[in-house]
């Protein structure tokens, strides 16, 4: 394509940087807040550790799949090559319309919009009530112009190169790992209070809500309760989108999905431990005490906050309000990092605007992060991101089982490709965690419809605009579907 920079893009990530997308996406704001809600709708301290241990196990099942794919086709655009070489480029587009759309734009703004949040904790004048301006949908605010200042920043600084990127990438998950960590060692040691451990041992496996239900009803509250611990651990294929800028892809990129996605397993159900150390479960939204509140009604849901508050008092707040914004400013830089590229891959493939399929002059698509940045600030703005992310909860677990269904395809459909690194478990593992993601999918229709049909709604509007796209690139003489 005319205007591609001779340089291409330049392999600066080894496995270090790699691990260091795949830790620093996944840890964002979640972990600290959704326990609440995961506590209110299980009602047992049991269901909820088992429900991140069920998340995590998932998670470093589908890593351990996406390996052979990672390994096999090490190239930009990572989830959307696999699905377009196994399906049709159609089903490839529709996961990148997505993405776009909302799955990693939606996610970009819910996390810039958490860390404004958590700003104001800091410094009060950052805040939702001061109105600067409106206009129709969009609403600007201190909290709104701190979110987009955030994004406009990590964007600018990876356009400065993949160096760059990674740099902060690797400063900002080094600090929150590493705090993490003395959160979980401070918590076990010094925040344990006995009487919260004696009544979550007391209903450690009592459920109140579903006594009298029977265990359909249970199976289907907990499958529902884990969008939240599901959605905390999400963003981990990040790094795939970024592959021609790994040294030795093939062996980098699985490794680094494996060992980030334990790595942030075991932390996540350590931070639920804490919890329950320091919190009984259950508590009663009308009073006034952190204790006597429970996981269940913390303070605005912030578990993590109250976990500490005996052992920090009143300056509970502030810490974790400086964790979480450290916390969700590597997050998103890692998000933004690799966003950018699935674009840069789909415009080759004349599935996106022409001008975004080309690199600067330091080897990173800087226009395709342009672009996720204007329509990532436009979500912050028009404040929908959250529902956007309701909806496309199971739209997101359904591209991932299309991806896993990929290694069954693949396998048949090019036999001879090199593939540097198996699938786990193959056929046993893959197949067990699409029955896994399919029960949970089933679940979300039953219990949320609500939330389940706009998503699938919203990937089938991409349907004519992929045809859209076609005909234009067909037009223009430009790369059609399927170019590489």
């Amino acid at each position: 394509m005319s205007g591609e920079r001779p340089s291409g893009f330049r392999k600066r990530l080894g496995l270090f940087d790699c691990t260091a997308v795949v830790v620093g996406s996944m840890i964002g704001s979640g972990i600290f807040i959704v326990s609440a809600d995961m506590a209110r709708s299980l009602g047992s301290p049991g269901l909820l550790l088992l429900a991140w241990a069920v998340t995590g196990l998932l998670t470093v099942t589908a890593a351990l799949c996406y390996g052979e794919l990672a390994g096999m086709m090490p190239r930009t655009g990572g989830q959307y090559v696999y699905i377009k070489e196994a399906y049709h480029p159609l089903v490839g587009f529709l996961f990148g319309w997505a993405s776009f759309l909302v799955i990693q734009c939606g996610t970009i703004a819910a996390v810039g919009m958490g860390f404004a949040k958590f700003t104001g904790v800091l410094f009060p004048a950052v805040t939702e009530a001061a109105v600067w301006a409106q206009w129709k949908f969009l609403r600007v605010t201190p909290v709104h112009a701190v979110a987009v200042a955030m994004i406009l920043l990590l964007t600018w600084i990876n356009t400065l190169g993949i160096v760059a990127g990674k740099r902060v990438q690797n400063a900002f998950t080094s600090s929150k790992t590493l705090i993490m960590a003395a959160f979980i060692l401070a918590g076990l040691l010094a925040a344990r209070n006995p009487e919260a451990v004696r009544l979550n041992a007391a209903g450690f496996w009592s459920a109140v809500r579903f006594t009298d239900q029977g265990p359909v009803a249970l199976s289907a509250a907990f499958c529902a309760a884990m969008v939240g611990s599901l959605f905390s651990s999400d963003a981990w294929n990040n790094i795939t989108f970024a592959s021609d800028e790994v040294v030795r892809p093939s062996r980098n990129i699985p490794l680094s999905l494996f060992l980030g996605t334990a790595i942030v397993a075991v932390l996540y159900i350590l931070m639920n431990v804490v919890y329950l150390q320091a919190l009984p479960l259950r508590g009663d939204p009308a009073a006034s005490g952190v204790f006597e509140r429970g996981i269940q009604f913390a303070a605005d849901d912030r578990v993590a906050t109250a976990a500490i508050a005996g052992l920090l008092g009143n300056s509970a707040a502030l810490v974790m309000a400086v964790f979480i914004i450290i916390s969700t400013f590597g997050c998103n830089n890692g998000i933004i990092l690799s966003g950018g590229r699935v674009y840069y891959a789909m415009a080759r493939d004349g599935l996106f605007f022409r001008s975004v399929g080309v690199l600067n002059g330091r080897g990173v698509p800087a226009r395709a992060l342009a672009v996720q940045a204007v329509w990532t600030s436009l979500l912050c703005l028009s404040g929908t991101y959250g529902n956007l992310l309701d909806y496309v909860v199971f739209t997101v677990l359904l591209f991932y089982v299309l991806t896993i269904a990929a290694i069954f395809i693949l396998r048949r459909k090019m036999p001879d490709a090199p593939r540097p690194v198996k699938a786990f478990g193959y056929p046993v593992v893959p197949a067990l965690y699409m029955a896994g993601v399919a029960l949970i999918m089933a679940a979300l229709l039953v219990c949320k419809p609500l939330y389940t049909w706009p998503g699938l709604i919203l990937v089938l509007l991409g349907i004519p605009v992929y045809f859209v796209w076609r005909r234009r690139g067909s037009a223009s003489g430009g790369p059609g579907p399927g170019h590489s």
